[in-house]
């Protein structure tokens, strides 16, 4: 059985990094949901006037990796307390959210946030919004970290998430 996550925190370059390397992840895809404009392009969304956010759809094996789980790499490699932003990434396409895909995905991401809150005692900004229309991004976009891994973007602000990965849930990773 596939299931589908979606996700958004900030530059879809760096999550999709990170959750094609766990395993039980068949796939992640750099995309675009949450706006109003149909199909919209990289340079639509990087205005900040479609409302999309830059996001990566997840489809995943729960028998192998939980949605529970999922939400706990999310919340680790980005900065779930800063409202339209992660480091120099400024922008409502740069928002944290979880586009859920049905109930259960929104209680499991309420209680992690409530959690999460309560132990860090900081108020945590990500949306939790029904998922949307996902668009996916353009071929470019797709495995960049793979494809450039020398580019300085990757290794200043992807690679310490890697590794962060690789640190504290190297037991989820293929």
């Amino acid at each position: 059985m596939t299931a589908i996550a979606t996700f958004a925190g900030g530059c879809f370059w760096c999550i999709e990094t990170v959750f094609a390397k766990l395993r039980g992840v068949d796939s992640v895809i750099s995309g675009y949901t949450g706006g109003t404009l149909a199909d919209p392009t990289y340079h639509e969304v990087c205005s900040g006037r479609t409302g999309h956010a830059e996001a990566v759809e997840i489809r995943f094996d729960p028998a192998v990796v939980s949605y529970r789980q999922l939400l706990e790499v999310f919340f680790a490699i980005h900065d779930p307390t800063t409202l339209n932003r992660q480091g120099n990434d400024v922008g409502t396409q740069y928002r944290s959210a979880i586009f859920y895909h049905d109930e259960a995905q929104l209680a499991e991401a309420r209680a992690i946030i409530n959690t999460l809150e309560d132990q860090h005692g900081c108020r945590i900004v990500t949306e939790l919004v029904p998922a949307a229309i996902f668009y996916t991004a353009e071929t470019g976009h797709q495995g960049y970290y793979d494809a450039n891994p020398g580019q300085p973007y990757c290794q200043i602000v992807i690679a310490p998430k890697v590794r962060k990965l690789m640190t504290h849930f190297a037991e989820l990773t293929r």
